[in-house]
């Protein structure tokens, strides 16, 4: 045995003959913990055996006829490789006619005179010895007969119209028909009911073998094979059975449990026929080791409850039929650990910003560990809606954002200790170009600069590289790069290419590209740069089923250089007159292989690029018609849908008519219940999207596909997808409803869920209807107003927002599916608590005096309970709108109306009403009102303006101004003595207008130089009133009437008469006599 490991070596050059060491060898590892074992290893020597003597009669036939050169090689270890040859070593040749069989016979379906010869060999290869072994020659002669009779196809191998064949799985199924016939038979394979996989079917030896790989238990089926020339055909029948040597489906795995905890090792394999589960505990068969009270076998399943330190060991698993078997080893290790933190402390990760970033915390211990992450020294442990926690202990942020820098905590507990590790994570902004160099064309000889600007993290080290064709720069001194700058001086045209600008960090890569197109210098005149020309002279060769070769000759590129070749095809047959998109090319290239689908009638386009736009399309290839083949492709969207309880619409979306491949397009329509044992049920309808199955279960799953087919054969196997039959109304309603009240607005809904069979249709929902009671009178009056709330998915509870409070509700619940709904439960009322009230519906202030004001009020609309009584608050607002102190009242809940006392006369008060119940307070409605003033103080004030001494002062007032108006008039009109009247008919001057004769009062006196009126607010308004409000009395009022004139002097020479009525006053002002102190304000 090899030191230091488990490897055993046979010297069998130096330690005798290989037989000695043939038998079954297994491995078994031991240590104080258990013993594992190996499976079984073979050795058996190889063996290459001579061909036995025979004599071997010389072979003559007329030509026509059938004939087997049998080989029969002797048996060797591994078995021969088989192949016939002539004296010369060469191969002997074969076609359809010629062939080797599986068992290595020589099969002729008819001789041939050429096929006379005197060196048929057939030679056996033993590989593993590397010798070849030779049977003696066989001897033919055909003779040329006088006639051949054509007859039809008979089967030399295998025999008879039907055999078996068995393979295990995963094996290579290969199937073999051969016949003979004149003429030469043809050899076609079918699937009985179903079609063969077409990614692992092979045909070898001209057909005449079909061999499937990987095969499975759905190969399992009858395969034809099919021999046909032109007097007719035969066909025999092969049963294959995929047999299975065992195969995993859980294989068992280490199990690691602390002392006292519960586990289980599971082994579950598969195979045909059923292998058969076995234990072995530490490679002794567990029947026969010692008792152990804390594990129980259940057939593919140990389970073990409370073990103890004494339970470890290695377990295994056998699972073994007539064709194999399987040996898995688990580790059963019952251990005590506290918890250990693997990861390196304080462990630095750096990330770049709006990446994922991903904390390890590697751990160990039994019982396992389980893992908190914080971010912090004093933060809360995160949470699964922002970041994501994997079993390994892994903490992932989705998305790294700046706030995500810190130091973040891994914490690992169980019941015997707890550890923990910091690890710190650092953003980093990401590296950016922020300016991209940019396409440029440039002539020969001349210099061109590409500049790439990169902005990145400040405490990452940035490199920047420059690479031409993504390799590295020419080693020439032309090219310097300086900053953020590439340039390329004396340009030739060896430099046109594309210029890649790759800026690096330890994190992370950006890169941008420019492509540099060189052409010559500009003659004089500057020549013309436009969009290339059309290509021409369009050629297809090397034409194909599916493929064919189109070439062209490029047009004129118009001084910029074409940079790709656009080339279209139309389909004359289904879409004539459309252009579709085939393929393009690089503008240095002027062939293209171009793909193509089946039962198309092809024709084709070229256009070119450059970098000015695309040139006009050239002219039509010839048009190339491909062959028709089965469709590729099955429908898409295939779904299944019942619009009735008892039928299943399945859909499609159909192949189009390039997709069809081929004439007589048509659909496979194949259908059964999921969780039933029925067969396919299939239908083969014309160019539709949809079959109706009828008489279908109610709501009931489907298993569905969609088969394209033609006239030539049918698409791959489709897949299968899953639908559902028609949905009824659900048939149950919602059991246990009952009813939680949280507050005055808001109740919730319990319900038990209806169980999904009786639902009969997809579950979408609960609906809850509730309304609000009303009394027998208010029914009557209005219809009831029903609400709904629909609750999705299976919720069984459900928040009422929105309620009235102080009222009583009815409810039900029904269940909703795509039908509609179900019946309503039993009907629940409930209450809702007392609220606060709305607002008072009105509040006016009625009946002012001196000290009280009246408040009437309408209740809230909606108290939302028992009213218990009304809050008024008041205070006075003084002339600065200043608040003074606050009153509070209590009404009681009965009243609407309310008289306050005892209030200041002439002062504003701002009432805030509002209602209340046990509930609270509710909206407060204000309002202001105002005292009236005291007569007395009125009074007062018109006695004041009524003494003797204040009417003599205000005459005398009045007297001055008058004797100082008359100065100023006569100042004005100094320079002769004349009538006024005349001066006013000679002059008419309409500065100076005339006493209105109508009122008594003097009109509007305007200086010509200044326009100022005469006195500040004693101009007349324009209907030539005078408003108390602008001068409460006139010069008219005090002079009771002035109808005079003035003589030239300028002295006053008009007369007294008695005083004209006056115009009735503005507004509320009294109509009295005005006072002097009045007069007084109106002329000053």
């Amino acid at each position: 045995m090899k030191p230091g490991s488990g490897t055993l070596i046979i010297n069998i050059m130096s330690e005798g003959k290989a037989e000695t060491y043939e038998g079954v060898y297994q491995c078994t590892a031991r240590n104080e913990r258990g013993a594992a074992i190996s499976n079984n290893i073979i050795v058996r020597p190889s063996r290459s055996p001579l061909w036995t003597k025979e004599k071997l009669k010389p072979i003559i036939l007329p030509s026509g006829q059938s004939l087997i050169l049998s080989c029969r090689p002797p048996i060797g270890l591994p078995p021969a490789i088989i192949f016939w040859m002539d004296n010369s070593f060469q191969r002997l040749p074969q076609n359809e006619r010629v062939s080797q069989g599986l068992n290595g016979d020589l099969y002729f379906s008819n001789v041939l005179p050429e096929d006379t010869r005197d060196d048929y060999i057939c030679y056996a290869r033993f590989n593993h010895t590397q010798t070849i072994q030779q049977k003696q020659p066989i001897s033919l002669k055909v003779i040329l007969a006088k006639s051949n009779r054509e007859r039809p196809p008979t089967f030399l191998t295998p025999e008879g119209n039907a055999s078996n064949k068995e393979e295990l799985r995963g094996n290579v199924l290969s199937l073999e028909c051969i016949a003979e016939g004149l003429p030469t038979p043809l050899i076609y394979w079918i699937k009985e009911d179903g079609i063969l996989p077409i990614n692992r079917t092979f045909y070898r030896n001209f057909q005449k073998t079909l061999q499937i790989i990987q095969v499975s238990e759905a190969d399992s089926g009858n395969y034809q094979c099919i021999a046909k020339n032109a007097l007719g055909a035969i066909h025999h029948t092969i049963s294959v059975t995929v047999k299975a040597a065992p195969y995993w489906i859980m294989a068992p795995q280490n199990l690691v449990l602390s002392p006292g905890e519960d586990g289980a090792l599971i082994c579950r394999a598969n195979g045909n026929p059923k292998p058969r589960i076995s234990w072995l505990s530490n490679g002794v068969p567990i029947e026969i080791v010692p008792d152990d009270p804390s594990r129980k076998i259940n057939g593919d399943t140990i389970i073990f409850s409370n073990v103890q330190e004494r339970s470890s060991a290695v377990y295994q698993c056998n699972a073994s039929n007539e064709y194999g078997y399987l040996l898995g080893n688990a580790f059963v290790n019952v251990l005590a650990e506290p918890p250990r933190i693997l990861t390196s402390a304080d462990t630095l990760y750096q990330v770049i910003a709006n990446r994922p970033a991903l904390l390890d915390c590697a751990f160990f211990g039994s019982p396992l560990p389980t893992i908190e992450w914080f971010k912090g020294t004093k933060g809360s442990a995160l949470r699964e809606d922002i970041y994501v926690f994997h079993e390994n202990g892994t903490l992932e942020i989705p998305v790294a954002q700046k706030d995500s820098t810190g130091t973040y905590t891994c914490v690992a507990r169980n019941k015997l200790g707890m550890a923990k590790n910091e690890v710190h994570l650092e953003i980093k902004e990401p590296t950016r170009i922020i300016k991209q160099p940019e396409y440029a064309v440039v002539q020969r000889g001349s210099t061109v600069s590409f500049e790439c600007k990169v902005k990145h993290d400040h405490t990452l080290i940035l490199t920047v590289i420059w690479l031409k064709d993504n390799g590295e720069l020419p080693s020439d001194g032309r090219f310097t790069i300086d900053k953020d700058h590439l340039e390329v001086a004396d340009v030739s045209d060896s430099d046109g290419g594309t210029y890649t600008c790759v800026a690096n960090t330890t994190l992370d890569s950006v890169s941008a590209s420019a492509v540099l197109s060189v052409v010559a210098p500009t003659p004089t005149p500057a020549p013309i740069y436009d969009v290339p020309n059309p290509p021409f002279d369009l050629e297809l060769t090397d034409q194909l089923d599916k493929s064919v070769q189109l070439s062209w000759t490029p047009g004129d590129d118009n001084n910029s250089p074409i940079t790709k070749f656009i080339i279209e095809y139309e389909d004359a047959m289904h879409e004539a007159g459309l252009w579709h998109y085939q393929a393009e090319v690089p503008g240095t290239q002027t062939t293209a292989q171009l793909k193509l689908s089946p039962y198309v009638n092809y024709s084709f386009r070229v256009m070119a690029e450059n970098s000015l736009g695309r040139s006009l399309p050239s002219e039509t290839s010839e048009q190339y018609f491909t062959k028709a083949a089965e469709p590729d492709k099955n429908p898409m969207i295939v779904e299944g849908l019942g619009s009735e309880p008892d039928n299943l619409v399945i859909t499609w979306q159909p192949l189009n008519g390039f997709e069809s491949n081929g004439p007589g397009l048509q659909y496979k329509v194949s259908w059964r219940q999921k969780d039933g044992d029925d067969e396919w049920t299939s239908v083969v309808v014309a160019n539709v999207s949809k079959y109706i199955v009828s008489g279908t279960p109610t709501f009931v799953p489907y298993l569905i596909k969609v088969q394209a087919l033609n006239d030539v054969g049918f698409a791959p196997e489709p897949a299968v997808v899953m639908g559902h039959s028609g949905e009824d109304l659900p048939m149950v309603a919602p059991g246990n409803v009952h009813v939680n009240v949280v507050n005055s607005t808001l109740a919730e809904v319990h319900w038990d869920p209806v169980p999904l069979k009786s639902v009969r249709g997809h579950l979408q929902g609960y609906r809850i209807y509730y309304w609000k009671s009303q009394s027998s009178s208010k029914r009557n009056r209005r219809h009831i107003e029903k609400k709904i709330l629909t609750f999705q998915g299976s919720k069984t509870h459900g928040m009422l927002p929105g309620l009235e409070p102080f009222s009583h509700y009815t409810l039900h619940v029904r269940v909703v599916n795509g039908k509609g709904e179900g019946p309503a439960s039993p009907t629940r009322v409930f209450h809702t608590p007392e609220g606060v009230p709305s607002a008072p519906s009105s509040l006016k202030i009625i009946n002012p005096t001196l000290d009280s004001l009246t408040l009437e009020w309408d209740p809230p609309s909606h108290p939302n309970g028992i009213l218990t009584e009304y809050t008024l608050k008041y205070q006075p607002i003084n002339s600065t709108h200043e608040l003074g102190p606050l009153v509070d009242l209590k009404i009681p809940a009965n009243k609407t109306r309310w008289t306050l006392k005892n209030l200041n006369f002439s002062t504003r008060y701002k009432f805030y009403f509002y209602a209340q119940t046990s509930a609270g307070s509710g909206s407060q409605i204000t309002e202001e009102a105002v005292t009236i003033m005291d007569e007395a103080m009125a009074s007062r004030q018109v006695d004041i303006a009524t003494q003797g001494w204040f009417i003599g002062l205000m005459c005398a007032v009045a007297l001055l101004i008058l004797i100082l108006l008359i100065v100023c008039f006569i100042r004005r009109n100094k320079g002769g003595k004349y009538p006024v009247k005349e001066k006013e008919d000679a002059h008419a001057d309409p500065e100076i207008q005339p006493m209105k004769e109508d009122d008594g009062t003097f009109g509007e006196y305007s200086d010509a130089e200044d326009h100022k009126p005469l006195k500040k607010g004693s101009r007349t308004p324009s209907d030539r009133t005078v408003k108390k409000e602008d001068s409460d009395d006139s010069l008219v009022d005090y002079g009771e009437g002035v109808n005079g004139q003035f003589n030239e002097d300028g002295s006053f020479i008009g007369q007294y008469s008695g005083k004209k009525e006056k115009e009735p006053a503005e507004g509320n002002e009294s109509s009295e006599a005005p006072s002097p102190v009045n007069a007084m304000n109106s002329f000053v």
